[in-house]
């Protein structure tokens, strides 16, 4: 072991850094050399990795993904200057979009009305936005420049023209039917005549395209709610039995008077009558029941005509007539439902286009009185004349055929419900001094007054029949 010449162990530190070992430094051989730096170690060498296919297709179509996106935030950039610009409009423009129209025929009569003047871009941007499939059809109008985006959003929203139809209170079927027939604006027919008092008044906005059936349709069912309420909310004193017969009523207080003030007193008088088992004497049935749903005979009514027996007749039927005499309005329902507590039992005009109201017969005829000295002053025509009675006049010259005899049909201001007819025997004196008062009932004084009943004491509840005696 000795003899074996000793193997030279050391290496470079060359060759140690290459090797990646650490070897220890050897001694300066001269101080010269101990002062000269040492060689840093190289860098070690970078392992390259192949790589694989499934990598570099992700890595693709991450940079197409980005690259796309970007030409597309940009575009649509772009899209949104184009669509929020001002619109060739120069001034307010109304257009009518048909139903079942497209979206490429809409962009197509945008441009023709020239709202817009570019349909593909209002087209694209609709798509884009998911609402090419909510454009609404109807009436709408553009204000002056409107843009592209503006326009699908008026389409979109229908913020259609609302066109408006009043009915007024108090008309029969016939005339409200004929007063939609009457409104150009809107379509189709309607398939029979609504039960009369089925209608609830009012105003009913509507759009163009929209039919008359859909009027008549939501005007059932505005009544029919309103009338629901109202019952629900009646007073546990009346002497109805259903909403059918608080309809009944409403439509009579409806023709009998056109002011507010008055509904609740006037249903008051109706509903003491009822109570006191006392005809109606309500003037509007009789034109009812001769004429129906027409509304007026266009002239005077016959004494003959006050005592003719039909079912809405109330001078000879007792009680409510078989149905509704109108189309009553929300005010006239709450006035049944809620009637004034009074006494009351008569009233007369009392020529402020209001009434006068009594308790008993005897008041009834002062305010009467009062009302024929108003009636002298005041001028007449013709017109005043029909539907009501007129006497002979000042000259002593009868009366024309079919003027002989008539009371206020209810179409006026100058209602007459329950108002005083003179005795047999004071006729003549008030046709000597001119025109017998418009509005009066035709019963009174005559062997169909109630008030002539001895049987039982009319002013006193207490000596009133049970109303379920038969």
């Amino acid at each position: 072991m000795f003899g074996r010449k000793k193997k030279n162990t050391l290496i470079s530190e060359h060759e140690a850094e290459v090797q990646g070992q650490e070897q220890p430094r050897l001694a300066p051989r001269s101080p010269s050399e101990a002062l000269k730096p040492s060689l840093a170690p190289p860098p070690p060498p970078r392992l390259r990795r192949r790589r694989g296919g499934m990598l570099g297709i992700m890595s693709g179509l991450l940079t197409l993904i980005v690259a796309l996106a970007l030409a597309g935030l940009f575009g649509f950039t772009m899209l949104q200057h184009e669509v929020t610009a001002k619109g060739p409009l120069q001034n307010d423009k109304v257009v009518v979009i048909p139903r079942n129209t497209g979206t490429s025929e809409i962009a197509g009569i945008l441009k023709d009305e020239g709202v817009i003047n570019q349909p593909f871009m209002f087209e694209a941007y609709a798509l884009i936005n998911r609402q090419r499939g909510h454009l609404k059809a109807g009436e709408f109008q553009f204000k002056a420049g409107t843009s592209i985006e503006e326009a699908i959003d008026t389409l979109v929203q229908g913020k259609a023209i609302l066109h408006s139809v009043t009915i007024p209170e108090g008309l029969t079927s016939d005339q409200i039917v004929a007063r939609l027939y009457e409104n150009e604006i809107l379509t189709g027919d309607i398939s029979e005549t609504p039960r009369e008092g089925s209608l609830l008044p009012d105003t009913y906005k509507f759009e163009r395209g929209t039919t008359r059936q859909q009027i008549v349709n939501s005007m059932q069912a505005a009544q029919k709610q309103a009338l629901n309420q109202i019952w629900q909310r009646r007073s546990s004193e009346l002497p109805i039995k259903s909403p059918q017969e608080l309809l009944i009523l409403a439509s009579i207080v409806e023709k009998e008077t056109g002011r507010a003030d008055e509904r609740t007193r006037v249903a008051g008088v109706f509903i003491n009558r009822l109570m006191k088992r006392m005809k109606l004497q309500s003037d509007p049935t009789i034109v009812y029941g001769l004429v129906g749903g027409k509304g007026t005979l266009g002239r005077g009514i016959l004494r003959s005509e006050i005592t003719t027996p039909t079912p809405y007749n109330t001078y000879v039927i007792d009680g409510l007539p078989p149905g509704p005499i109108a189309n009553p309005g929300r005010a006239a329902l709450e006035a049944v439902a809620n009637p004034s507590r009074t006494k009351d039992l008569y009233f007369v005009a009392d020529g402020s286009g209001g009434h006068a109201f009594a308790e008993s017969y005897d008041q009834h005829q002062r305010n009467v009185s009062r009302w024929r000295q108003i009636e002298k002053t005041k001028a007449t025509t013709d017109s005043d004349n029909v539907d009501r009675v007129v006497d002979p006049d000042a000259s002593g010259q009868p009366a024309a055929p079919g003027q002989s005899g008539a009371v206020d049909d209810g179409l006026s201001e100058l209602r007459g419900t329950a108002n005083a007819l003179p005795a047999s025997g004071t006729r003549t004196a008030a046709g000597a001094v001119g025109r017998r008062p418009r509005g009066f009932d035709a019963s009174e004084g005559t062997e169909k007054d109630p008030l002539k009943n001895k049987t039982f004491d009319l002013t006193n509840p207490k000596n009133v029949p049970d109303l379920k005696q038969p």
